[in-house]
């Protein structure tokens, strides 16, 4: 085979505290209101995306997760649509630093997750960033990246940036203005902790593409979200962001996540994406705080039943302790809290009694202890491509 251009990045998950929820163009993917989101860290999630480029490839190709994929979906065919014309346009331009031999070649592009796409956590947002930035770089194409991974999955655009992240939402109609920009980054508040509950994987819900889609049809609550709630929470959650107010962050969070899963109910027919395991979270959380007699812990959940806990690093210890009690899991502890050790500490009675609910054995599967990290990354050295010299998924991949 001929030498082939061949690039490996890492793109992050995001989480979102004010939901994103309801497009206004179906088609290139802008919404009906903006978005805010913490970044988590790739030491605990993360994406990996290896793009090759050669004249002796036949057609572009893709491999997600070790199975071949459909490379004529729209979405994709949008993200290398973008980037090609951009290519072509640095090229024609008479860009000297471009290699524009590339830009006739086809692409096989080949990705993995780290973490199971069972756990539910938005994998499209990390991997259609991780596509859209290793793309760039293959192709030379530099500058504002959000838009382009944006026409991917909607919140692909917020993992294109470390930190904390608004998505803004934009009012031209060809999009141009539908950005993400980074708030603060990843090091603005170190004592910030994530914990990713996942509840024991039921069943996969109604797809968030189709949820929303029904949603902006038949939901009037979605609309005067939208218009009349979202503009304020935006700008006092960036307001708390800024000024590492917990209390004013978790509170904004959990109001907006309840939300959101209200509009879910108010979508005719109703959406359920929380479960009895969600609604015991919601309950421990706010039992918890209520018990110290302030906000020490914040909730919110996306399309699905796992709940995404914001918390201050000392709190974390004593909170996976209340878990392991009110959800006594099956596994042993180091299978049962992944990511970032957390301490193990004894649990008050006085808390216990306080909190006072009845144990929910087996309804977290496991935990992902985390934090904010930084965005997009490209992997220098070569043994870690995922596409072997031949072009092809190398046989651990």
């Amino acid at each position: 085979m001929d030498k082939s251009n061949t690039v490996t990045c890492t793109a992050p998950v995001n989480i979102a505290v004010i939901k994103y929820w309801g497009k206004r163009d179906e088609e290139l993917i802008l919404p009906i209101n903006s978005s805010l989101s913490v970044t988590l860290h790739q030491d605990q999630l993360k994406t990996t995306t290896t793009v090759a480029t050669s004249r002796s490839f036949q057609e572009d190709r893709i491999w997600l997760n070790g199975k071949e994929e459909d490379i004529t979906h729209p979405r994709l065919q949008s993200c290398l649509r973008e980037i090609r014309r951009l290519a072509r346009k640095r090229s024609n331009d008479g860009d000297p630093a471009l290699d524009s031999t590339c830009l006739s070649h086809k692409v096989h592009i080949c990705s993995v997750n780290n973490f199971p796409t069972a756990a539910g956590l938005a994998s499209s947002a990390a991997g259609f960033a991780c596509l859209v930035y290793t793309l760039a770089r293959v192709f030379g194409v530099e500058g504002e990246l959000s838009a382009i991974a944006r026409q991917g999955s909607g919140s692909a655009c917020r993992s294109m940036y470390g930190g904390f992240v608004q998505w803004i939402m934009g009012q031209k109609d060809d999009g141009k203005d539908s950005l993400a920009q980074q708030v603060e980054p990843e090091t603005h508040w170190p004592e910030l902790r994530v914990l990713v509950l996942v509840a024991s994987a039921e069943r996969k819900p109604v797809g968030s593409t189709s949820g929303m889609q029904t949603s902006v049809q038949t939901s009037c609550l979605l609309k005067h979200r939208a218009e009349s709630v979202v503009p304020g929470r935006m700008a006092e959650m960036i307001e708390a962001v800024r000024r590492k107010d917990f209390a004013a962050f978790a509170e904004l969070t959990m109001k907006d996540s309840n939300q959101f899963h209200a509009t879910c109910l108010d979508t005719y027919p109703p959406i359920f994406y929380l479960n009895s395991v969600s609604q015991q979270v919601i309950n421990l959380v706010h039992r918890y705080n209520r018990h110290y007699g302030e906000i020490r812990l914040a909730y919110t959940f996306d399309a699905g039943p796992n709940a995404v806990i914001y918390t201050l690093q000392q709190h974390v210890p004593e909170f996976v302790q209340a878990v392991e009690h009110f959800f006594p899991p099956e596994t042993n502890r180091g299978q049962f809290i992944q990511g970032l050790p957390v301490n193990r500490v004894a649990l008050s009675e006085e808390l216990k009694q306080a909190v006072g609910l009845e144990p929910m054995p087996k309804g977290i599967s496991y935990i992902i202890s985390t934090k904010a990290g930084p965005g997009p990354r490209v992997v220098e050295d070569p043994t870690q491509h995922l596409l072997g010299s031949d072009g092809l998924p190398k046989k651990t991949v």
